[in-house]
Protein backbone atom coordinates (compact mmCIF):
# COMPACT_ATOMS: atom_id res chain seq x y z
CA UNK A 1 0.00 0.00 0.00
CA UNK A 2 1.23 3.52 -0.80
CA UNK A 3 2.63 5.73 1.92
CA UNK A 4 -0.39 7.63 3.28
CA UNK A 5 -0.28 11.31 4.11
CA UNK A 6 -0.99 11.88 7.79
CA UNK A 7 -2.76 14.82 9.38
CA UNK A 8 -0.23 17.48 10.24
CA UNK A 9 -0.05 18.81 13.77
CA UNK A 10 0.38 22.55 14.16
CA UNK A 11 -1.10 23.67 10.83
CA UNK A 12 0.04 27.23 11.58
CA UNK A 13 3.35 26.05 10.16
CA UNK A 14 3.40 27.36 6.56
CA UNK A 15 5.86 24.63 5.53
CA UNK A 16 3.59 21.87 6.86
CA UNK A 17 0.56 23.31 5.05
CA UNK A 18 2.59 23.78 1.86
CA UNK A 19 3.71 20.15 2.06
CA UNK A 20 0.11 18.98 2.50
CA UNK A 21 -1.07 21.09 -0.47
CA UNK A 22 1.77 19.77 -2.66
CA UNK A 23 0.87 16.21 -1.71
CA UNK A 24 -2.80 16.81 -2.54
CA UNK A 25 -1.85 18.52 -5.79
CA UNK A 26 0.04 15.39 -6.90
CA UNK A 27 -3.18 13.44 -6.46
CA UNK A 28 -5.20 16.05 -8.38
CA UNK A 29 -2.66 16.11 -11.22
CA UNK A 30 -2.86 12.31 -11.41
CA UNK A 31 -6.68 12.45 -11.50
CA UNK A 32 -6.50 15.11 -14.22
CA UNK A 33 -4.03 13.06 -16.27
CA UNK A 34 -6.24 9.98 -16.03
CA UNK A 35 -9.30 12.01 -17.06
CA UNK A 36 -7.43 13.21 -20.16
CA UNK A 37 -6.05 9.78 -21.07
CA UNK A 38 -9.10 8.87 -23.18
CA UNK A 39 -8.63 11.97 -25.36
CA UNK A 40 -4.84 12.21 -25.47
CA UNK A 41 -4.90 11.22 -29.13
CA UNK A 42 -7.06 14.32 -29.81
CA UNK A 43 -5.59 17.04 -27.59
CA UNK A 44 -2.56 17.78 -25.46
CA UNK A 45 -2.83 19.12 -21.92
CA UNK A 46 -2.09 22.72 -23.04
CA UNK A 47 -4.71 22.41 -25.79
CA UNK A 48 -7.21 21.11 -23.26
CA UNK A 49 -6.49 24.13 -21.06
CA UNK A 50 -7.37 26.33 -24.03
CA UNK A 51 -10.63 24.44 -24.54
CA UNK A 52 -11.45 24.96 -20.86
CA UNK A 53 -10.78 28.71 -21.20
CA UNK A 54 -13.25 28.88 -24.09
CA UNK A 55 -15.74 26.73 -22.20
CA UNK A 56 -15.52 28.96 -19.15
CA UNK A 57 -15.27 32.38 -20.80
CA UNK A 58 -17.26 31.88 -23.99
CA UNK A 59 -16.32 33.57 -27.26
CA UNK A 60 -13.11 35.58 -26.81
CA UNK A 61 -10.38 37.03 -28.99
CA UNK A 62 -6.83 35.73 -29.35
CA UNK A 63 -5.26 38.26 -26.98
CA UNK A 64 -7.71 37.34 -24.22
CA UNK A 65 -7.06 33.60 -24.70
CA UNK A 66 -3.31 34.19 -24.53
CA UNK A 67 -3.65 36.29 -21.36
CA UNK A 68 -5.88 33.72 -19.66
CA UNK A 69 -3.42 30.94 -20.50
CA UNK A 70 -0.36 33.01 -19.58
CA UNK A 71 1.26 32.51 -23.00
CA UNK A 72 2.14 34.84 -25.84
CA UNK A 73 -0.39 35.25 -28.67
CA UNK A 74 1.73 33.35 -31.21
CA UNK A 75 1.80 30.28 -28.95
CA UNK A 76 -1.96 30.53 -28.43
CA UNK A 77 -2.47 30.91 -32.19
CA UNK A 78 -0.56 27.70 -32.94
CA UNK A 79 -2.73 25.80 -30.45
CA UNK A 80 -5.87 27.38 -31.87
CA UNK A 81 -4.92 26.43 -35.43
CA UNK A 82 -4.52 22.80 -34.36
CA UNK A 83 -7.82 22.82 -32.49
CA UNK A 84 -9.61 24.38 -35.47
CA UNK A 85 -8.15 21.65 -37.71
CA UNK A 86 -9.44 19.06 -35.23
CA UNK A 87 -12.92 20.60 -35.34
CA UNK A 88 -12.91 21.57 -31.66
CA UNK A 89 -12.70 25.38 -32.01
CA UNK A 90 -14.13 27.81 -34.54
CA UNK A 91 -12.87 31.26 -35.55
CA UNK A 92 -15.35 33.89 -36.68
CA UNK A 93 -15.30 37.60 -37.41
CA UNK A 94 -16.54 39.63 -34.45
CA UNK A 95 -19.87 41.17 -35.45
CA UNK A 96 -19.14 44.21 -33.23
CA UNK A 97 -15.62 44.80 -34.55
CA UNK A 98 -14.97 43.44 -38.06
CA UNK A 99 -11.18 43.77 -37.60
CA UNK A 100 -11.24 41.22 -34.78
CA UNK A 101 -11.93 37.49 -34.77
CA UNK A 102 -13.47 35.60 -31.90
CA UNK A 103 -12.83 32.02 -30.93
CA UNK A 104 -15.39 29.65 -29.52
CA UNK A 105 -15.85 25.97 -28.84
CA UNK A 106 -17.59 23.88 -31.45
CA UNK A 107 -20.17 21.34 -30.27
CA UNK A 108 -17.42 18.66 -30.50
CA UNK A 109 -15.09 20.83 -28.39
CA UNK A 110 -17.79 21.37 -25.81
CA UNK A 111 -18.57 17.65 -25.73
CA UNK A 112 -14.87 16.80 -25.22
CA UNK A 113 -14.56 19.25 -22.29
CA UNK A 114 -17.73 17.80 -20.76
CA UNK A 115 -16.53 14.21 -21.08
CA UNK A 116 -13.14 14.91 -19.51
CA UNK A 117 -14.71 16.98 -16.74
CA UNK A 118 -17.24 14.23 -16.04
CA UNK A 119 -14.48 11.61 -15.71
CA UNK A 120 -12.52 13.91 -13.38
CA UNK A 121 -15.63 14.61 -11.29
CA UNK A 122 -16.43 10.88 -10.96
CA UNK A 123 -12.96 10.06 -9.71
CA UNK A 124 -12.87 12.98 -7.27
CA UNK A 125 -16.35 12.03 -6.02
CA UNK A 126 -15.03 8.53 -5.27
CA UNK A 127 -12.08 9.91 -3.33
CA UNK A 128 -14.18 12.43 -1.39
CA UNK A 129 -16.73 9.70 -0.65
CA UNK A 130 -14.06 7.82 1.34
CA UNK A 131 -13.72 10.75 3.76
CA UNK A 132 -15.74 11.06 6.94
CA UNK A 133 -18.45 13.78 6.88
CA UNK A 134 -16.44 16.01 9.24
CA UNK A 135 -13.38 15.62 7.00
CA UNK A 136 -15.43 16.57 3.95
CA UNK A 137 -16.69 19.72 5.68
CA UNK A 138 -13.16 20.66 6.77
CA UNK A 139 -11.92 20.06 3.22
CA UNK A 140 -14.62 22.34 1.76
CA UNK A 141 -13.67 25.09 4.19
CA UNK A 142 -9.93 24.69 3.61
CA UNK A 143 -10.15 24.52 -0.18
CA UNK A 144 -12.54 27.48 -0.32
CA UNK A 145 -10.13 29.57 1.75
CA UNK A 146 -7.19 28.37 -0.36
CA UNK A 147 -8.95 29.28 -3.63
CA UNK A 148 -9.95 32.69 -2.27
CA UNK A 149 -6.37 33.37 -1.13
CA UNK A 150 -5.17 32.48 -4.63
CA UNK A 151 -7.75 34.68 -6.35
CA UNK A 152 -9.69 31.83 -7.97
CA UNK A 153 -13.35 32.72 -8.65
CA UNK A 154 -16.00 30.77 -6.77
CA UNK A 155 -17.45 27.79 -8.66
CA UNK A 156 -20.97 29.22 -8.44
CA UNK A 157 -19.90 32.16 -10.59
CA UNK A 158 -18.76 29.86 -13.39
CA UNK A 159 -22.16 28.30 -14.01
CA UNK A 160 -20.38 24.95 -14.49
CA UNK A 161 -18.57 22.45 -12.38
CA UNK A 162 -15.17 23.98 -11.77
CA UNK A 163 -13.09 22.74 -14.66
CA UNK A 164 -9.68 23.69 -13.39
CA UNK A 165 -6.75 24.98 -15.47
CA UNK A 166 -8.20 28.44 -15.84
CA UNK A 167 -6.53 31.52 -14.42
CA UNK A 168 -8.89 34.13 -13.01
CA UNK A 169 -9.70 36.90 -15.44
CA UNK A 170 -7.88 40.16 -14.85
CA UNK A 171 -10.01 42.84 -13.25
Amino acid sequence: MANRARPVQGTDDVDAVTHAVLTASRLLVAVSARSLAAVEDKVTLPQFRLLVVLSTHGAVNLVTVAELLGVNPSTAMRMIDRLIAAGLVSRQVNADNRRETVLRLTPDGSRLVGEVTSRRREEITGIVGRLLPAQRQALVEALTAFAEAGGEPAAEGLGLYPLGWVAPAAS
